[in-house]
């Protein structure tokens, strides 16, 4: 039995794969998952569903601080982990979508919106025994988490990787438009001032490149390991 619950940080940009990983190590170990992206999605859907204006910072903040998100079991085998509820509306997939994935990058820049995210993720955080996922979360909303991680690839890669995707979910999407966008939203998502896209000084960073999901999940596993022998020990 553990003596302190563990919190997991996994950082990384878009597609790299940190989702997947993230789940399957929160199955494995029995932990809560949060994909801390899936919040900024839903805040892009709502502001995006109520025709607000994705530039106008003010009027997103007020959005975010507004809506009732909610996460519970899935209800659907479908390949979701959960259902994401946004006022009750089932949008788990909806939040997948092309124009969401267009404005996301520009809505999670706003200190409101972040301030606004980051205070609930902070609050299932300290439950601990937990893998959170996101692309400030051992930066900004979890420091002190006891293991940090960056996992990462190449743009082409995660363009790649991307495209596959959504052509498995039936979507009719041109690779080289896939590509262009990520890496206007890397430029985001790095460059913003609020809270920006990097490694933790003390976060252990892979290269998924030339591995596959099974390999960095492996890899991962005996990292974390040998943390909860040393936990248990102490």
């Amino acid at each position: 039995m553990m003596k302190k619950k563990i919190t997991i940080a996994l950082d990384g940009p878009a597609a790299s794969g940190k989702s997947t990983l993230g789940e399957h190590l929160a199955k494995k170990l029995n932990f809560t998952y949060l994909d801390t992206g899936v919040m900024y999605r839903a805040v892009t859907l709502a502001v995006l569903k109520k025709n607000a204006n994705v530039d106008n910072e003010n009027q997103v903040t007020q959005i975010a601080e507004r809506m009732n998100l909610n996460f519970t079991p899935p209800s659907v085998e479908d390949g979701r982990s959960n259902d994401i509820l946004l006022d009750g509306e089932d949008v788990t997939w909806a939040i997948r979508t092309v124009d969401v994935e267009r404005h996301v990058s520009k809505v999670s820049t706003y200190q409101g919106v972040r301030n606004a995210m980051t205070e609930q993720q902070r609050k299932i955080g300290a439950q601990g025994n937990i893998v959170m996922v996101g692309r400030d979360i051992g930066t900004v909303v979890l420091p002190d988490a006891d293991i940090k991680l960056y996992l990462d690839a190449s743009t082409k890669e995660r363009a790649r990787r991307r495209f596959l995707e959504l052509i498995a979910r039936g979507k009719k999407v041109i690779l080289d438009d896939i590509l262009e966008d990520m890496l206007r939203r890397d430029q985001i998502d790095s460059s913003r001032k609020i809270a920006p896209l990097k490694p933790a000084a003390d976060a252990l960073i892979i290269d998924s490149d030339h591995m596959n999901a099974e390999e960095v999940f492996q890899y991962i596993m005996k990292i974390i390991n040998l943390k909860l022998e040393d936990n248990n020990q102490t």
